[in-house]
């Protein structure tokens, strides 16, 4: 037989071969602690956020592992309590489960990741927390939602590039709320913005009946050219913008706000996930769902790619330069490999339309501009790929 023909010979022979199923399943827990009465109630997060967005990155892995025999399922719970959470983990584990994607604080993350071992591969969808990726990393934990730092860099960027480089910073009461100026005071040092007065909230009042009074006399200061908002709850940023001493912009946690994902993203393709998921939902994709649909579909990628589901290889593979991620942001998303974090372009938006994107043009990187957001390699202790 001629080589040629050996050659189409073997190839028919090898298509024709039954491939064998696949079945990958992913355990998802949603935890957050209850955080109390807020005084705002103008923006409401969903009840289910975090857990259509794993869903939809099932569907999604579903729609691609069908024509290779891959076949995806999610067990999920949104946990009414700290003990369920780690009762379901417990549970997801004894079933064969490696593969988790926890939407629950750090402290609980931390606990959790410890808990299932090394041979489990993590992924963190809810916890911003800067310390999980500078000191406390964890080497199968990967990060798909991006850190308060990432958030805060990218509005730095902006402010810098505009070239508003003087502040009035409104800092509120609450842990996360100290951590979000945290980053910001870093950032500010990082890229030139000068804070040059800041108040913390202390007000329980109804701003509904109160704001046009109550926010002009504390806003008033020396000239500012930006009010910076770190109200993580929503108790009083809603009321901030156009009740302003000074006639400014309002940015931060309210305002124009560093986010994930919006739902005025429409370019490279984004429009279409939109759609599918406002069809699948009835209501927009916001941030939750799309940190915990880029760790699913991150999942996916590595089971089609590697074609085998086993965690602690996938995560070898998550880490490799060969990993990309096609997540709607005009770039490939890739995860650093000394703190397990996705790279991702972050949207700076205001509640109904997209602003800019950061990255800005002209912050370089020696690798990649998109290193430029959040803690770089030198500046964690972390080196999980090690």
């Amino acid at each position: 037989m001629r080589p040629g023909v050996a050659l189409i010979a073997a190839v028919i022979l090898l298509t024709a071969l039954p491939v064998q199923a696949l079945e990958v399943t992913v355990g998802y827990i949603q935890w957050q602690p209850y955080q109390g009465p807020v005084l705002s109630t103008t923006l409401t997060k969903p009840e289910d956020a975090g857990l259509k967005g794993a869903e939809l990155g099932v569907d999604d892995n579903n729609s691609t592992g069908r024509f290779m025999q891959q076949h995806y399922t999610l067990d999920a719970v949104v946990a009414d309590s700290r003990d369920q959470a780690v009762n379901e983990l417990r549970r997801m584990q004894q079933a064969g489960i490696d593969l988790f994607v926890l939407n629950v604080p750090a402290d609980l993350l931390k606990q959790m990741t410890e808990a299932v071992g090394p041979d489990a591969l993590v992924f963190n969808a809810g916890a911003e927390d800067d310390s999980l990726r500078t000191a406390d990393c964890q080497p199968n934990l990967l990060h798909t939602v991006p850190s308060r730092a990432m958030l805060t860099d990218a509005l730095a960027q902006w402010l810098a590039k505009r070239q508003w480089n003087e502040a009035f910073l409104i800092t509120g009461p609450t842990d996360n709320d100290k951590a979000w100026v945290a980053a910001f005071h870093r950032a500010a040092k990082r890229f030139g913005v000068k804070i040059v007065e800041e108040k913390p909230w202390t007000f329980d009042s109804d701003l509904r009946r109160t704001a046009s009074a109550e926010l002009p006399r504390f806003t008033q200061g020396d000239d500012y050219d930006v009010v910076v908002v770190a109200d993580e709850r929503g108790d009083f940023g809603e009321y901030v913008p156009f009740n302003t001493w000074l006639p400014r912009p309002v940015v931060g946690t309210q305002g124009m706000s560093p986010e994930a994902w919006h739902r005025s993203v429409e370019n490279w393709g984004a429009g279409q996930l939109q759609s599918r998921f406002e069809e699948k939902t009835g209501r927009p994709m916001i941030s939750d769902d799309y940190a915990a649909w880029a760790a699913v579909r991150a999942i996916g990628e590595g089971v089609i790619r590697t074609k085998q589901a086993k965690a602690t290889d996938l995560l070898t593979y998550l880490l490799s330069d060969e990993f990309q991620l096609g997540g709607f942001k005009g770039r490939k998303l890739t995860f650093r490999t000394w703190n397990g974090q996705l790279r991702q372009p972050i949207l700076l938006v205001h509640p109904r339309g997209l602003v800019s994107i950061s990255p800005q043009e002209g912050f370089l990187h020696p690798k990649t501009e998109l290193d430029t957001l959040g803690y770089d390699e030198p500046e964690s202790q972390c080196r999980i790929a090690d």
